[in-house]
């Protein structure tokens, strides 16, 4: 395939996951204009080295990796204090912003947080989640169920608190 031609697949799968895109970055960053400025920064980074992608048929997990990397990586250059009121009145609607839901999927370390989120928000078949996070299917497997467990235990420690 041609550099033209993997170029405008790019941008097609770009177009056809974006506001996915938005939702797994926002589900990092947890706000609105960082979660914008991580969709910009993994779209100009995907165009810009589209030519390096070996098969078509790893457009999207190629790009879903640089999203989740981005992520990672705005949040680790931005280490900053947010206001408790940014934290308390989500900017955003949609599902990742469930308060109950942001406080459990933040007990979970980043890779666990990822699979999580690509499992059952985004609906990923854990073959695809093996690849975005380049891992083996087992050991994808393996931090899904670990993941559960631990978000299990969490609901119902909370169960035990709230039914007293």
């Amino acid at each position: 395939m041609d550099a033209k031609s993997l170029q405008a697949k790019v941008e097609e799968q770009i177009m056809e996951s974006y506001e996915k895109m938005y939702r797994l970055a926002f589900t990092y960053v947890k706000n609105e204009e960082d979660a914008l400025d991580v969709v910009q920064e993994s779209v100009y980074k995907a165009i810009k080295n589209a030519s390096k992608i070996k098969q078509e048929q790893y457009i999207k997990t190629w790009l879903w990796r640089i999203v989740i990397n981005t992520a990672l990586d705005f949040i680790r250059s931005n280490r900053k204090e947010v206001p408790i009121e940014e934290i308390l009145t989500p900017s955003y609607e949609d599902e990742y912003t469930d308060f109950d839901t942001q406080k459990l999927l933040n007990i979970l370390d980043e890779k666990e947080k990822a699979v999580i989120v690509l499992r059952f928000f985004e609906d990923q078949k854990l073959i695809d989640i093996a690849g975005i996070l380049d891992e083996n299917v087992n050991t994808i497997k393996t931090i899904l169920y670990r993941s559960l467990k631990k978000l299990k235990i969490e609901l119902t420690e909370g169960e035990l608190v709230y039914g007293r």
